[in-house]
């Protein structure tokens, strides 16, 4: 506990009136204006609440992306929360899930700064949040109290392990996947371990398990679904789900929420490049169902190994990118940067999938000097096992 007392005594200055006053003064300082704004505020306070006000107001811009302006700029962050908190479109999804399944009350184990906590309450979901670390706690806390959640959020300093969960409808748990040394691969090496926040959802009526998007399939467990959730084209995570549908694999793309369900299809076939080609989004790739995006599209792949899939007719689908194919080469600088210069192309958006170029070079070679009117998309993949180049635009 004494290696968390001066960070927690700085927090805790903050909640003072007179740190609430500076986090008012300070609010949405430039970087470049820092030094002079500390230099003018530490004439009047002390320069350790100046400094762990600074501190907070930028936690608070980088918080803005994730938890939006209007909470991000009220709300109390640590360094470590900022990075590892879940952005709040996934957590409310996350919270309307648990809502529709009948959950009065959940829960939140390794709650961080109450990022799902604040969700769930949200929701009107009654929420014990969990986390052993002081400072954690005390930001949480912060939180329920300034976003007015405070009777629906009890916010505790305990070993997650040690908490008994029986009296509530549900559990959730977010493991620690970072460590001294940066992100952690080996689910066995999250704080706590997967298997250990698997027994606990195993014992539960229902529990939800948010782990790292790249786990491997074999190692979801046979009782639970696995759910990916994309935001904005971005991957975020993988949530498994107990007491739902065992077995059931699914992408959810926000915002919408767009849900695409696993029927377990054949691999697509192998077809000639059409006219289209679809970028399926990454939480469909993760999840294993570019065939149910190509049984929508009544397409198929331009190779085995690769998930673009190519369709003659253009078909709107949530769940996958449109491009017009305008020319097919196969890879060959000198042609590309050719064919560019003939089309006046200045803008060049470069993709990959299969391919060890990169992109960045590719558009140094191809477009040393951009100057054309007219704008491009280049993907560098396989057509039937050859390097290909095709090139179009987004179609629509």
């Amino acid at each position: 506990m004494n290696d968390h007392l001066p960070a927690l005594q700085a927090f805790a200055s903050l909640l003072t009136p007179e740190g609430r006053a500076l986090l008012d003064a300070v609010r949405g300082t430039d970087p470049a204006d820092e030094l002079a704004v500390a230099t003018r505020l530490r004439r009047e306070h002390p320069a350790d609440l100046v400094s762990a006000a600074l501190g907070q107001a930028r936690l608070r811009q980088r918080a803005a992306a994730k938890f939006g302006a209007a909470d991000a700029e009220r709300m109390f962050f640590t360094a470590n929360g900022v990075e590892q908190s879940t952005r709040t479109s996934v957590a409310a999804h996350r919270a309307q899930r648990f809502a529709e399944l009948g959950v009065a009350s959940v829960a939140d184990l390794c709650c961080g700064i109450g990022g799902d906590a604040i969700a769930l309450a949200r929701a009107g979901i009654r929420v014990l949040a969990v986390d052993r670390d002081p400072l954690t706690v005390a930001a949480a806390r912060a939180n329920a109290e300034v976003l007015g959640l405070r009777d629906l959020i009890e916010v505790r300093e305990a070993d997650v392990t040690e908490v008994d969960t029986s009296g509530y409808d549900a559990v959730f748990v977010d493991p620690a996947r970072r460590g001294g040394r940066g992100r952690i691969f080996d689910p066995e090496a999250y704080s706590p371990p997967l298997s250990w926040a698997v027994d606990t959802a195993r014992a539960a009526p229902r529990a939800a398990l948010k782990i790292a998007p790249g786990i491997p399939h074999e190692a979801v467990p046979a009782e639970a679904e696995a759910e990916w959730i994309s935001d904005g084209g971005d991957v975020k995570e993988a949530v498994l789900w107990f007491g739902t549908e065992p077995g059931l694999v699914r992408a959810t793309l926000l915002p919408g929420p767009h849900t695409l369900r696993g029927r377990g299809l054949p691999d697509p076939q192998v077809r000639p490049v059409g006219r289209y080609l679809y970028e399926p989004d990454g939480a469909v790739i993760r999840a294993h169902l570019v065939a149910e995006v190509a049984e929508q599209l009544d397409g198929g792949l331009l190779d085995a190994t690769i998930a673009y899939v190519t369709a003659d007719q253009l078909r709107p689908t949530p769940h996958a990118s449109a491009y017009e194919i305008t020319d097919r080469l196969p890879f060959n600088v000198k042609k590309l940067k050719a064919l560019l210069r003939e089309r006046e192309v200045g803008t060049l958006t470069v993709k990959k999938r299969g391919s060890a170029v990169e992109p960045e070079e590719l558009r140094r070679k191809v477009l040393p000097k951009p100057q054309g009117r007219n704008t491009a998309t280049v993907f560098l993949t396989r057509v039937a096992g050859s390097p290909t180049m095709l090139i179009g635009h987004p179609a629509g």
